[in-house]
């Protein structure tokens, strides 16, 4: 066979691996892979190089490469334009309350996101001039994208009313959205201003499923007049973890963190070169990103970390019972708890009662309960059922130590929506299980003082091996396969813990920061028909009678 590249048909025959460094500016990586591949296909071929000539074409491709990819882009209708997206091109300046909220399920994306939109649309409008308030008939919500396809599974539209009248997600009663659920066809007064506009589901417009919007979960909310008119109306975005946003959104002017970072190496090498855990660096740049206190920082956390403890404590305590929607699930926390006390061996017992703490707060988010998005409505039974486990069982870890895996765990889950995404509707459920996973093996290994690069390696193992997860859920409810994932998530956590902390950390092969770039590429590349549309998987194969 004739060579492609005459000018190396008879040169020099090297049989060796590439002995050439990469050049200044070219991923070492790319560099070593393209220069493996083009030594394979030689020897395939009969093609020879000389060691020059194969690393400048290396050289070459992995540039190529580089050019090609760019920084991923997150599903195919991801707008540049989103704050989301911008403020990955910069160091980290998410805080704490800005990522665990408290909120109901089932969904951080479809159901707190949503509420807090028109809770602040809500807002804006007792804001708006009189005589504009006047011409005014009633509010009307429009949803598109995957917040359309699978909104009626989340209760989309009894979230997105309840924040039209003023309801805000951490202090809903969750019986109010109960009782929209049980009688769909009832009224309820909003009062902005002077007017007062009765409000039903109807107003909640289940609009196209499909086309180009700047993000997969995009909504219009509308003051209307005569003839549904719009008189005031914005665009709004629900990217995930019960984030949201607008059109022509400016963030709040925060302060610079301490230790500035955008990916996992930075943070690490902060750590080590300040002799500081992972959890310190974060609490560092939490007083001054946010210019709060420690005191209201560790306020917060205990906050969130009881919070946890009693979503579990509600799930147990439903001995049996229905969760709602077709899907008819049987709820099995509690008997799967029961059960385990049983369990002949105590390593048998720990794994059913990890998974029984999960499954609790899993469930708990499927009947619309209050839950807190570590990162997310679907997997906010990961997280849970490790502080859970640790607090309330033998081990009665102290909540000093909780705040420290609060706060490691955060650090991980910032690094993913920093770098990749936390919805199910960009990245699958890689996005939201793997990114809750990750976050729990991170928090046990910080509370049990493991140096940073213990507490890293935990964290990619856990994500790592949830890389390729889709979003598929039955009949567009959080239940099938979300609320078994949850389970799932937490055992790995504990698993990538005990590897972690039982391997020799430098030999780990895998960097966290390779993991959360993979896990943004095959969001990319992932189908949307995996990304919580039910468009295919177990929501198209599984059928219910």
């Amino acid at each position: 066979m004739k060579s492609e590249h005459p000018e190396n048909e008879n040169p020099i025959v090297s049989s060796e691996p590439n002995p050439i460094d990469p050049p200044s500016g070219v991923d070492r990586r790319a560099f070593m892979m393209r220069s493996a591949a083009i030594g394979a296909a030689a020897v395939m071929t009969g093609t020879t190089w000389t060691p020059e000539a194969r690393a400048a074409q290396a050289t070459k491709e992995a540039a190529a490469k580089k050019a090609a990819s760019g920084k991923p882009q997150l599903g195919a209708t991801i707008s540049p334009d989103l704050d989301v997206v911008k403020r990955s091109k910069g160091p980290v300046m998410t805080v704490i309350d800005e990522f665990y909220k408290v909120g109901p399920g089932p969904s951080s994306s479809h159901t707190i996101g949503p509420m807090r939109i028109t809770y602040d649309f809500y807002q804006r409008c007792a804001k708006l001039p009189a005589a504009q308030l006047g011409q005014a008939t009633g509010l009307k919500v429009h949803l598109f994208g995957s917040l359309s396809a699978t909104g009626k599974g989340h209760g989309t539209e009894r979230a997105a009313l309840a924040g039209l009248l003023g309801k805000e997600p951490a202090t809903v009663d969750p019986l109010f959205l109960d009782e929209m659920a049980a009688k769909p066809d009832q009224s309820y007064p909003c009062k902005i201003g002077d007017k007062t506009f009765n409000l039903t589901l109807k107003d909640i417009v289940y609009d196209k499923a499909e086309g180009k919007f700047p993000h997969p979960n995009t909504m219009t909310c509308k003051l209307v007049g005569a003839g549904d008119k719009a008189i005031y109306e914005l665009e709004y975005y629900s990217p995930g973890g019960g984030f949201y946003e607008w059109k022509g959104y400016t963030p709040p002017k925060k302060g610079q963190p301490k230790f500035p970072y955008a990916t996992m190496k930075e943070l690490r090498q902060h750590a080590e070169k300040n002799k500081l855990s992972v959890a310190q660096v974060i609490m560092a740049n939490e007083l001054s990103v946010s210019g709060k206190s420690e005191a209201q920082i560790n306020e917060f956390l205990d906050k969130i970390a009881n919070a946890m403890i009693n979503t579990v404590k509600a799930g147990l305590s439903v001995k049996e019972g229905v969760l709602p929607g077709p899907i008819k699930l049987q709820s099995k926390a509690a008997t799967v708890y029961e059960r385990s006390q049983t369990s002949k061996y105590e390593s048998d017992r720990a794994i059913a009662q990890v998974s029984a703490f999960a499954l609790a707060a899993s469930e708990e988010n499927a009947r619309g309960h209050l839950v807190i998005t570590a990162p997310t409505g679907g997997s906010a039974g990961v997280m849970p059922a490790i502080v859970y486990a640790l607090t309330q069982g033998p081990r009665k870890l102290p909540m000093e130590k909780v705040r420290e895996g609060l706060l490691a765990g955060a650090a991980i889950g910032y690094l993913c929506k920093h770098n990749a995404t936390l919805s199910g509707a960009e990245g699958g459920c890689q996005s939201e299980i793997g990114v809750a996973s990750a976050m729990s093996a991170a928090f046990i290994a910080q509370v049990y003082d493991a140096p940073p690069q213990v507490t890293e390696n935990a964290a990619e193992s856990a994500l790592e091996h949830h890389l390729g997860m889709t979003c598929d859920p039955v009949a567009g409810y959080v239940q099938v396969p979300c609320i078994e994932r949850c389970a799932f998530g937490a055992v790995k956590a504990w698993t990538a813990w005990m590897v972690a902390t039982n391997e020799i950390a430098s030999r780990h092969r895998v960097d966290l920061d390779t993991t959360i770039e993979t896990l943004a590429e095959t969001g990319r590349d992932m189908s949307s028909k995996y990304k919580e549309t039910s468009e295919a998987g177990l929501a198209q194969n599984l059928t219910l009678c």
